[in-house]
């Protein structure tokens, strides 16, 4: 079935049937418009729940690749500073450690950026 909506016109269109057709297809006629409103309500749940995790799942593949940017940083930093240090380039030594710095900063700031 399509898109399940509830809407005021169908409510419309169910007392007008219990009219026509009378009290002994009252049971069938409400039961008929329960089990629409359940599907309904069962769609907009799913909906909801697939969106959740969807967006759970996005979430923690930016973690992980948050948590593995930070990792590579260090294990690029550690002998970027012993080269860089042993030979006294100590303003090329800060360059590269605010490059990095600057690098981890920026990607973190578009993950609480998405969060919103």
């Amino acid at each position: 079935m399509g898109d399940e909506q509830v809407e005021r016109r169908d409510i419309e269109a169910l007392l007008a049937a219990r009219q026509e057709l009378g009290p002994a297809y009252d049971a069938d006629l409400v039961q008929s418009f329960a089990d629409r409103v359940e599907r309904a309500v069962d769609q907009r749940v799913g909906a909801t729940a697939d969106r959740r995790h969807h967006r759970e799942m996005m979430e923690r593949r930016q973690m992980i690749f948050q948590f593995v940017l930070g990792a590579a940083s260090v294990t690029a930093a550690i002998p970027i500073s012993i080269t860089l240090g042993v030979t006294g380039n100590y303003l090329a030594l800060l360059i590269a450690w605010v490059g990095i710095v600057l690098v981890n900063v920026a990607h973190a700031s578009t993950m609480r950026r998405d969060d919103r």
